[in-house]
């Protein structure tokens, strides 16, 4: 696969600062730093390092990366990386996505109160994975879980909620068996069918 026609960075090196420009009072300080540092990923902004062939003298040119954790370039690698490492900790078994969101006017109060607000969203989502994987209606095991906070959507516009990936099984209160999750089968709803919801099962 080959290099796309544009990358993000290209686009906020072409429209980044009118869209800072025209949005100067709805962009938080931090999007603005993370903006700037894709765009100048990998450039001379940020110096680099010459490679040079002791045979033929051939030299080659490789810019710094910016290193911010939201930079799509420079968290590739580390994700490869952070995959292999929890790859053995996986059990054999089907794994859900699920998000969890809250209303418009919670997200705004989150903005000005981050950590108490996120505390409780991780927390609420915990308790909700976890109350209803260990009812023995449904399954009446210990289930494990990641939960990965995002506070932008896709139209880089405030929108935080949390991605949670669960395993399709859980283990036995005396933690010797494995119990099936494939009967909990959550329910789509809404117009988005990929998103699927714990909260709707009764």
């Amino acid at each position: 696969m080959g290099r796309p026609a544009f990358e993000l960075a290209d686009i906020f090196r072409l429209h980044g600062l009118a869209y800072r420009e025209a949005y100067r009072g709805r962009i938080h300080s931090m999007q603005r730093r993370v903006m700037r540092a894709i765009e100048v990923c990998r450039t001379a902004v940020l110096g680099g390092h010459v490679e040079k062939c002791d045979r033929c003298g051939h030299c080659r040119i490789h810019y710094n990366s910016c290193g911010n954790r939201h930079c799509n370039k420079c968290q590739s690698l580390a994700r490869a990386r952070w995959l292999e490492r929890h790859r053995a900790q996986l059990l054999p078994v089907p794994y859900f996505h699920l998000v969890f969101t809250v209303p418009a006017a919670i997200s705004s109060i989150a903005l000005q109160n981050q950590k108490v607000v996120y505390g409780i969203r991780f927390r609420a989502a915990a308790q909700t994975l976890r109350r209803i994987a260990g009812n023995p209606k449904h399954l009446g095991a210990r289930i494990g879980f990641l939960a990965v906070l995002h506070t932008w959507g896709q139209n880089l516009q405030h929108h935080p909620h949390l991605h949670c990936v669960v395993p399709g099984g859980g283990f036995s209160v005396d933690g010797r068996r494995v119990h099936d999750l494939s009967r909990l089968q959550p329910r789509a709803h809404g117009r988005d069918r990929d998103h699927r919801s714990y909260g709707q099962l009764t």
